[in-house]
C-alpha cells in the first residue's frame, strides 16, 4: 500500500461526468476534423464502397451536398480524391484541368468557399493503369524524377481550380520542393502544402484501394516506409519543413501513435494524421457484429490520435463525429 493511501485517491476526479470533463487533458473540436471525400466521374448515383460501410463515391451533385453538410457540422476542412473513368501509364487525367478532380474542387469552392479548408490529392495512383503513385522506369520501378514533373503540373491545375492545400502523397523524393516551386511560379503563392511526410507501406490501406478504384498489383514498399522505422520519420519532417511544406502528416495514425508523437514532438509546423480506411472497417466491421460500442469506439480512436499529438485528423467519420462531440 502507497505510503500516500490514503489521502491520495485519483479517483476523486472520475466520480462524475462534470468531474470527468473539467479535468480532460485531451480535447476534440469538430474544427480539428477533415472528411476525405471520393467523386467518381461518369456515375449517375453515389456508388457504395463495400468495404467501407457507409462511405461513397460521390457525383459532383452529391459532393456538393455533402461538403455543405460538412460545413454545417463545423468540420476543419474536407480532402478529396478523383476516380477518373479512364486510366493510363502517365495518369493523364490528373493533370487535366477538366479532369474530375479539378471539376470536384470547383465545385465544392463554389458551393463553401472559405467556410471550410478545401484540399486535394496530389497523387498519381488513382489515376494510373498500373496502380503505383508515379511514372513507371523501363525496368518497372518508380521514377522518381519523372514523377516529380508530373506532381509539378498537378499542383498547377489543382491550384488554378481553386483548391486552398494540396496534399502530395506519393512519398517521392523532393515532392515538396517542387510542388512549392510550381506553385509559386505559377502565381500559387497562397496556396499551402499538407505533405504526407511520414507514410508507411501498410497493410491498412487495403479498402482505400476499392475507393479509388486502385490497379495497382504488387506493393510500394520501394517508396512508402518501412513499419519497421521510426527514426526515418524525422528526417523525412525535417527535409519536408525545409521545402516548404505548411503543414505535415502520419499516416496511419493508429498503428504508428509513437511516431505521431514523435512528429508532434520535433515539428515546427501544425501535424495531422489519417486514420485510413483499414482503421475505419475494422471498427465498422466489430461493430456490424455486436463486438464492440461502435460510438464509444470512434470517440476514442479519435481521441488517442489527438493525444498523441495530432492537430487535424482525417478521419471518416468527421461529420458523425462532430455531432458527438456537441
Amino acid at each position: 500500500m502507497s505510503a500516500e493511501f490514503p489521502y491520495v485517491r485519483p479517483r476523486r476526479l472520475r466520480q462524475s461526468p462534470a468531474m470527468r470533463r473539467l479535468v480532460a487533458e485531451t480535447r476534440l473540436h469538430p474544427a480539428e476534423l477533415i472528411l476525405p471525400l471520393f467523386v467518381r466521374e461518369g456515375v449517375s448515383a453515389p456508388v457504395p464502397v463495400t468495404s467501407m460501410p457507409g462511405v461513397l463515391q460521390h457525383t459532383r451533385d452529391t459532393l456538393r451536398k455533402a461538403v455543405v453538410e460538412a460545413a454545417e457540422a463545423g468540420l476543419g476542412g474536407v480532402m478529396l480524391f478523383g476516380v477518373p473513368a479512364k486510366q493510363d501509364a502517365i495518369g493523364s487525367e490528373g493533370t487535366n484541368p477538366d479532369g474530375i478532380l479539378q471539376q470536384a474542387i470547383r465545385d465544392v469552392v463554389a458551393e463553401v468557399g472559405d467556410a471550410l479548408v478545401v484540399m486535394s490529392d496530389l497523387c498519381l495512383d488513382e489515376y494510373t493503369d498500373h496502380g503505383h503513385c508515379g511514372v513507371l522506369a523501363a525496368d518497372g520501378s518508380v521514377d522518381n524524377d519523372a514523377t516529380l514533373e508530373r506532381y509539378a503540373e498537378m499542383a498547377r491545375v489543382q491550384a488554378d481550380a481553386g483548391v486552398h492545400l494540396v496534399g502530395p502523397s506519393g512519398m517521392m523524393d523532393g515532392q515538396i520542393a517542387v510542388v512549392r516551386r510550381a506553385l509559386d511560379e505559377a502565381g500559387h503563392q497562397d496556396v499551402g502544402i499538407l505533405a504526407y511526410t511520414a507514410k508507411y507501406a501498410s497493410a491498412f490501406y487495403g479498402p482505400f484501394r476499392e475507393a479509388v478504384g486502385s490497379s495497382l498489383k504488387g506493393d510500394r514498399k520501394t517508396y512508402q516506409q518501412d513499419p519497421a522505422n521510426a527514426r526515418e520519420a524525422l528526417r523525412e519532417l525535417q527535409q519536408d519543413v525545409a521545402e516548404g511544406a505548411d503543414l505535415v502528416m502520419v499516416k496511419p495514425a493508429m498503428a504508428y501513435l509513437d511516431i505521431l508523437r514523435q512528429v508532434a514532438d520535433a515539428s515546427p509546423v501544425p501535424v495531422a494524421a489519417y486514420q485510413v480506411s483499414g482503421e475505419y472497417a475494422m471498427v465498422e466491421a466489430a461493430a456490424a457484429n455486436g463486438w464492440i460500442d461502435r460510438e464509444r469506439m470512434i470517440m476514442e480512436t479519435l481521441t488517442s490520435i489527438r493525444r498523441a499529438g495530432a492537430g487535424q485528423i482525417l478521419t471518416y467519420w468527421a461529420v458523425e463525429a462532430a455531432a458527438m462531440l456537441k
